[in-house]
């Protein structure tokens, strides 16, 4: 009986992630998309597709969210940063803040080409790539590793409202003088981020934050030690999902067991994400597409 309750706790588990994640009720209005975006930002494009496309939660909404993101995207509702281990991703421009100050890979001492690069578009930017080479002389190769790095320390900012190739690179702290990044929000920040995240996959394992998030393991187990302290989370042993942690509401949850189902999920979605290690070991020596 004790294995058959396990097995239970089990079943809500998955049956909750799929619910909140609207996956087996995709979002018919675009105020409950709106939602489900907030609770799983940073939102990425789907993988391996045109770069410039706007971002998607596959098979979760009834119509094609493309239009909705699209259309956000153009207004500045959302806009495009390097948040999940330096990739990118999409967050409401209202929460830019949170999500860069929770995933900004900062940088210490700049090299001599990124301060350069830096110093040309703070005195003559903003500037599209093409442009950038011209005032550099950078070839392509060199010059666009040097932007995604500064992006990922969020001291330059990628304006891209459309699928156009020629889009404008900023000084961040220009175009965004109101949003404040300090080294010491880190901690508030990042904690705030992971109770969504515990929201929307209801239980994770520290391999599945890491996975996702793309933070130290150190950085990690500090967020849920002061989160365990608070009393935000309760560390839970599931047979089947190993050792993780749940939001304290989600201690004990219940959930009607879901009928037999499948989905294709892109490589960029947030399942698969917070799945890559397992994945990896499942599939070991196999390209796995989807």
């Amino acid at each position: 009986s004790h294995r058959r309750a396990v097995n239970l706790s089990r079943k809500a588990i998955l049956a909750e992630r799929l619910r909140r994640q609207r996956l087996l009720k995709p979002a018919k209005t675009a105020e409950d998309y709106a939602a489900l975006f907030r609770l799983l930002q940073p939102v990425s494009p789907v993988y391996n597709t045109y770069p410039g496309n706007p971002p998607s939660l596959v098979h979760r909404e009834a119509s094609d969210d493309q239009a909705a993101t699209s259309s956000w995207r153009e207004r500045r509702e959302i806009v495009k940063g390097r948040f999940l281990r330096g990739t990118i991703g999409y967050v409401f421009s209202d929460e830019l803040e949170l999500y860069a100050n929770a995933f900004r890979r900062p940088l210490g001492r700049l090299s001599q080409d990124q301060r350069f690069v830096l110093d040309t578009l703070t005195h003559v930017g903003p500037l599209a790539p093409r442009q950038m080479g011209e005032e550099t002389g950078l070839l392509n190769k060199q010059l666009m590793p040097i932007l995604h790095r500064l992006q990922q320390a969020f001291l330059v900012y990628e304006d891209q409202l459309d699928r156009d190739w020629e889009r404008s690179w900023y000084v961040f702290s220009q175009e965004w003088p109101d949003v404040t990044i300090e080294s010491d929000r880190w901690d508030a920040a990042a904690q705030k981020v992971l109770r969504r995240f515990l929201h929307a996959h209801v239980f994770a394992t520290a391999e599945q934050i890491k996975d996702w998030s793309g933070w130290s393991v150190k950085g990690i187990k500090r967020l849920l030690q002061l989160m365990q302290a608070n009393g935000d989370i309760v560390p839970r042993t599931i047979e089947g999902l190993g050792e993780g942690w749940t939001r304290a509401e989600d201690a004990s949850i219940s959930a009607p067991e879901p009928p037999p189902t499948a989905f294709m999920l892109h490589r960029s979605d947030p399942l698969v994400c917070a799945s890559t290690s397992e994945l990896k070991r499942r599939f070991a020596g196999l390209e796995v597409l989807e």
